[in-house]
């Protein structure tokens, strides 16, 4: 797994990323996909897909695809983007053939801080005390998100 590219994504309007690439280097940040003045409501979910699409092109390769998987929000709307761009992720990555795999806040919030239940701080602490440069919790959730996925899993387990 150590000369694969992995990305993880904490989807929302404010989407978190983590990327580490075949040489073991971290990227990562926040990206919006806020709607825009004068867009329709599919907008968001075009730039969304346009955003992986130069994503994986500037790297050359992704292998493998993890995404929080969130399982209740707090509004309906985060509800409605969550599921627009998990869709949209997903037959993404099956179109470029690249295996995906949904992991649950708990596991990954355990992972990080020892706590399943660990608030927004406690993840971004986590990723600080790490060597991150954390600006928020949704770059913080990808960034734990990554590790997990580098330090359990065999890239090959994910599903297409």
């Amino acid at each position: 797994m150590a000369d694969q590219t992995i990305l993880a994504l904490d989807l929302g309007t404010q989407t978190g990323w983590a990327l580490r690439d075949r040489e073991g280097l971290i990227n990562s940040g926040t990206q919006s996909f806020r709607p825009q003045r004068f867009e329709g409501g599919g907008m968001r979910y075009l730039r969304f897909k346009r955003w992986l699409s130069e994503l994986h092109q500037a790297v050359g390769d992704i292998h493998a695809v993890y995404f929080e998987e969130v399982r209740r929000h707090a509004g309906v709307d985060a509800a409605h983007v969550y599921g627009g761009l998990l869709a949209t992720l997903t037959s993404w990555c099956e179109h470029h053939n690249i295996p995906y795999q949904g992991v649950p806040v708990g596991t990954i919030k355990k992972h990080a801080t020892g706590k399943g239940n660990a608030g927004k701080t406690e993840v971004i602490a986590a990723m600080c005390s790490r060597g991150h440069d954390v600006v928020d919790d949704n770059q913080a959730d990808a960034l734990a998100l990554l590790h997990w996925a580098v330090e359990t899993q065999d890239t090959h387990e994910a599903e297409v």
